[in-house]
């Protein structure tokens, strides 16, 4: 960009009003991360672990679903994959026992993208047409069901989302749970090495998700050998939860 470290460092600290002095009295750390949003990382086992290689470290990144992560929303596979990953970080955390071999660590990192970076009125107004539009809900109708809303189908900028993990000092994950490509991507692009993609067992995923996986698999998606070979007849067969406006549910979909 045509300047120097001191430079950009300076104008990021006049930016910002002088709110991080980090940014002039500590040339050593290299990544900025502003409050922005809110991020957590939630880790298990010990984080001095992190950095080294040799240690095995499992992990995910996770956008925010209110709807599915705190509610428990069967519409998505967000929680699922939250249940997996915590279940999974734990395992790693807890492998070596009491021999000599030294324990894993798990680490999630929770991001504040609510719908896809929407928000989180966007998403439901999204999900009421999903219900609500000629034929219920269905995989062949999902990604545009968010267009017809919103304009566009995702709002997320990726490029960034790797860096509290380069804050924490990964640079290589041993297992790495989601299904997009996106993310890992993002990760892989800035030098951090995945190893395994970790999928998330079918029977955690609930019936009316199957609308959400399947249309996302068909676009690209990674969600592993359980969902490998979706064609177009199977994205216009797979249909979520029937309603009755009228006040009474209906039966589920397939």
């Amino acid at each position: 960009f045509g300047t120097t470290e001191i430079n950009l460092r300076h104008s990021i600290f006049r930016m910002t009003n002088g709110m991080y002095p980090e940014l002039i009295t500590r040339p050593d750390i290299k990544i900025f991360l502003p409050p922005i949003g809110g991020v957590t990382a939630y880790i298990w086992g010990d984080p001095d672990t992190i950095p080294d290689e040799d240690i095995e470290l499992t992990c995910r990144v996770h956008d925010e679903c209110n709807g599915s992560d705190v509610f428990g929303s069967d519409i998505c596979t967000c929680r699922p994959y939250l249940t997996h990953a915590i279940e999974e970080c734990i395992k790693t955390a807890q492998r070596g026992g009491c021999g000599a071999q030294r324990g894993g660590c798990g680490l999630v990192i929770y991001y504040r993208k609510e719908g896809r970076s929407l928000g989180e009125v966007t998403k439901y107004l999204v999900y009421n047409t999903r219900k609500r539009q000629e034929g219920g809900d269905s995989a062949e109708k999902y990604f545009n069901c968010t267009e017809q809303v919103a304009g566009v189908q995702d709002t997320r900028f990726q490029a960034m989302m790797p860096d509290p993990l380069h804050f924490l000092g990964v640079t290589k994950i041993h297992n790495f749970i989601s299904m997009s490509d996106m993310k890992y991507d993002a990760i892989v692009n800035t030098g951090i090495k995945i190893v395994n993609r970790i999928e998330i067992p079918p029977d955690m995923v609930p019936a009316d998700a199957q609308v959400e996986i399947t249309a996302k698999v068909f676009h690209g998606y990674n969600a592993g050998k359980a969902y490998q070979g979706i064609d177009e007849t199977t994205l216009k067969e797979v249909n979520g939860r029937e309603y009755d406006y009228d006040g009474k549910k209906g039966e589920k979909g397939n």
